[in-house]
């Protein structure tokens, strides 16, 4: 006697797969394009979110500092506020300009 099963060929139909988002990691290359494009060369500049967004940028001297105190506002349509300056943690010779992302 034949199994009935064992005749007809097995097939597996793929999941489809869902579609991915780089919506967010986009904005954000986008930003830290723009910023880049007018931090200095040397200036470290990361984003951090702990409910809102924020932007460090980590520069040594002072003056660099001060331009882009002013420069920040008006940079990727005026989405930076709060701007405010600060230290660096176990970096004693790094000045900390922190923004709030409004996005």
């Amino acid at each position: 006697m034949s199994d009935p099963q064992a005749a007809t060929p097995a097939t597996v139909e793929q999941l489809p797969t869902p579609a991915r988002s780089s919506v967010v990691s986009d904005e954000l290359t986008r930003l830290l394009g723009d910023v880049r494009a007018m931090a200095p060369k040397d200036a470290d500049i990361h984003f951090q979110f702990d409910g809102k967004l924020h932007l460090h940028i980590d520069m040594h001297k002072l003056e660099d500092v001060a331009r882009m105190e002013v420069l920040l506002p008006t940079l990727c349509g005026s989405i930076f506020s709060n701007i405010r300056r600060g230290l660096v943690d176990n970096h004693p010779f790094l000045h900390r300009l922190t923004a709030l992302v409004d996005r």
